[in-house]
């Protein structure tokens, strides 16, 4: 195992994430990024063939519902305050011929 991440290696992923490092910062990052990648390389190591892919850690389900009408739209009740109506619909004068 024992992955080696080289100076370079830290310089671009510090250019990549925009991160200007000390030399202490450097060498603490070189060790937990072997570190990271050795704990990776170990669960590699696990049989997952009888282990089913996933998207989710928790089962995903259609969160949407079918609209209902629980109390209707109250059309009626909102047109008597209408000026003018037709066909159940406000009639508002033209604003351009």
């Amino acid at each position: 195992m024992a992955n080696i991440i080289t100076d370079e290696t830290i310089e671009y992923v510090g250019i990549l994430a925009k991160l200007e490092l000390s030399d202490e910062e450097r060498e603490q990052a070189k060790k937990d990024m072997g570190r990271m990648l050795d704990y990776i390389d170990k669960l590699n190591e696990l049989d997952t063939s009888g282990v089913e892919p996933m998207s989710h850690v928790f089962p995903v389900k259609n969160v949407f519902r079918e609209d209902e009408v629980t109390n209707g739209d109250g059309s009626a009740l909102t047109l008597k305050n209408a000026p003018e109506q037709k066909d159940g619909m406000f009639l508002v004068p033209k604003t351009f011929d």
